[in-house]
């Protein structure tokens, strides 16, 4: 029997005798064009089924989301899909500060975040917590599987936090989260050039980082989150961050935004060949808000590279109805022009909300390239007869150089339900 289920019967009893069963269902179809190796034109539906389900016994819990996928027709590679993001078992509050939780979860990490088989424990004790977690990594497309290598495959890490006095948030938190490729064989000629067949094998990629992080209010009206990302591996600092915010008056903040970013190669990769440079960013930007219904926000920011820099403005009008908003961006990273509206209304106590939005965008790699231009559409209507109960349905529309004139439907039902049982 697969390792993967012995877990699931561990489970069992909790569902049997369980309190509370809650959730949502989630059916959809989405359809969309492509062309054949001769540019032949085939329509696909795609359909997905996803579930989350929560069932709970007191401080204990098994929770699950996972999501089916596959075509109703011109079948893709890999169809069906069945995939598991979560499958774990959760005890809460025990001896009123641990929480433990065993199986498929989460993994939310400003390094490498994602999902993993494995086990974790939170202690939190007034205003102080520690974390820890260990698991491998979870195999192509989520299948309920364990991967059959957790010593070259996994993810470790922790982190502990306090608030030691008011309005003051500190952290620590380590992460190794390593990668094996699989060995795989390609075709290749010998000094006599016959084809022969060669296995490839790479070596185990792997991020190691620890990161430090405070974050900090001064009298309600001025605040600044900071963040130091430092590479192990390679013995350097990878990224150090600082965002503040300053509130002027009741109705003018001020935002100030600056990074210093290396980019992020994995340990033993061929990248680490390549000559390449860190980036400095820094932004600016106001936000004001004119009354409950109306604000206004505007941002400029400057990108240095290794050898030039980039700039981008953005604008935005925020309203009751909907927003705008107006981005350029000229320099090294090319000249882009983007204006965007999006508007979304309720009606009858939410039992009807349309919904449209459209954008057009003009954009070159350099000055002296050819200018291209991206306009897309949505509009879409959201019906909610009960509460438990919804309909979306969504229409797209696309037209570049790329995707000329591609209209795309996206149908979907939501079913939320929460049930108390007295089986005992």
């Amino acid at each position: 029997m697969n390792k993967s289920f012995f877990f699931m019967f561990l489970l069992i009893p909790i569902a049997i005798f369980s309190q509370n069963v809650n959730g949502r269902i989630s059916s959809s179809v989405y359809s969309f064009e492509r062309f054949d190796e001769n540019k032949e034109p085939e329509t696909f539906f795609r359909a997905y089924e996803s579930l989350i389900l929560n069932i709970n016994q007191d401080n204990f819990s098994i929770r699950t989301r996972v999501n089916y996928e596959t075509n109703l027709s011109n079948s893709l590679v890999n169809d069906p899909k069945l995939r598991f993001y979560n499958l774990y078992f959760e005890g809460r509050d025990l001896l009123g500060l641990a929480t433990v939780k065993v199986g498929r979860q989460s993994l939310f990490n400003s390094v490498a975040g994602g999902t993993y088989d494995g086990a974790s424990l939170k202690l939190k004790y007034t205003d102080y917590q520690a974390s820890v977690f260990y698991g491998g990594n979870v195999p192509a497309y989520q299948k309920l599987e364990l991967n059959k290598d957790w010593k070259n495959n996994y993810v470790l890490g922790g982190k502990v936090s306090a608030e030691p006095i008011e309005d003051l948030y500190v952290a620590l938190t380590y992460i190794d989260k390593n990668y094996k490729s699989e060995d795989y064989t390609v075709t290749r000629l010998d000094e006599n050039y016959n084809p022969i067949d060669v296995l490839i094998k790479s070596k185990s990629n792997q991020f190691k980082f620890a990161t430090a992080e405070v974050d900090y209010t001064f009298d309600k009206s001025l605040s600044f989150y900071t963040r130091v990302d430092y590479d192990i591996n390679f013995e350097t600092l990878s990224k150090y961050e600082l965002n503040g915010n300053y509130k002027a008056t009741d109705n003018l903040g001020i935002n100030v935004y600056y990074n210093f970013r290396e980019p992020r190669i994995r340990y033993n990769s061929i990248f680490t060949v390549f000559n390449y440079g860190n980036t400095q960013e820094i932004e600016a930007g106001l936000n004001y808000t004119v009354n409950k219904d109306f604000s206004l926000s505007g941002k400029f920011g400057n990108v240095e590279y290794k050898d030039d820099n980039s700039q981008r403005a953005t604008v935005g009008l925020n309203t009751k109805f909907g927003n705008v908003s107006y981005r350029k961006t000229f320099g090294y990273a090319g000249e882009l022009d983007a204006i965007s509206l999006y508007s979304a209304k309720s009606f009858m106590d939410g039992f009807l909300t349309p919904s449209a939005g459209i954008s057009f965008t003009s954009y070159k790699l350099s000055p002296d390239e050819d200018t291209n231009t991206l306009t897309s559409v949505l509009a879409g209507v959201n019906v909610r007869p009960l509460r438990t109960l919804s309909f979306d349905v969504q229409g797209q529309y696309f037209n570049n150089k790329i995707y000329e004139n591609d209209l795309r439907l996206l149908i979907k039902l939501n079913y939320w339900f929460n049930t108390n049982l007295n089986l005992l």
